[in-house]
């Protein structure tokens, strides 16, 4: 019997040992953990209405793609008039703004200069018009706008933008 007492009192010192040195312990868990910055619902509603206001007040028919980081959809906007056409390719130049961390315009540049292998490159819309959003140095959506000429398309982008981050 005194065995046996000896054996679970030692059972006991070793867990309340082993449970004393987890509560000591340095937790540096949260140190492997990014804090990013997302776009939320109501920034990405500020954005199309943005984007709205500076396609109509120039008259411009266009179609407005805001997506998250990976290019995954966040907000649509086809304004009436805007070809069909359009909804694809505004959605394409987010996508490419956002996965590749570059606005459009530097594909379009590359083609426009007779680089040409760039148009192998899987997702790759070579168009103005599409911008990353970027906070605090890293890419957390884009936008892309089709239906204008591409400087003006990048223009309704770039107003979208500046809506909700602050130089």
């Amino acid at each position: 019997m005194l065995t046996r007492l000896a054996h679970l009192a030692a059972t006991i010192a070793v867990a309340c040992a082993f449970a004393l040195a987890l509560a000591l312990a340095p937790r540096d868990t949260h140190a492997q953990l990014a804090d990013a910055k997302a776009l939320t619902a109501e920034a990405v509603k500020t954005m199309l209405a943005t984007a709205e206001a500076t396609a109509r007040a120039n008259r411009w028919n266009v179609s407005i793609a805001i997506t998250d980081a990976n290019g995954d959809l966040l907000g649509f906007l086809r304004l009436d008039g805007a070809s069909l056409g359009s909804v694809d390719i505004s959605l394409g130049k987010a996508r490419t703004a956002a996965r590749y961390a570059r606005p459009t315009k530097v594909y379009a540049d590359r083609v426009l200069a007779d680089t040409l292998t760039i148009l192998s490159v899987p997702g790759v819309v070579a168009l103005q018009g599409g911008l990353p959003i970027v906070v605090d140095g890293r890419v957390i959506g884009a936008v892309g706008v089709s239906g204008v000429t591409s400087a003006q398309d990048e223009q309704v982008a770039a107003a979208a933008i500046a809506a909700v981050v602050k130089p």
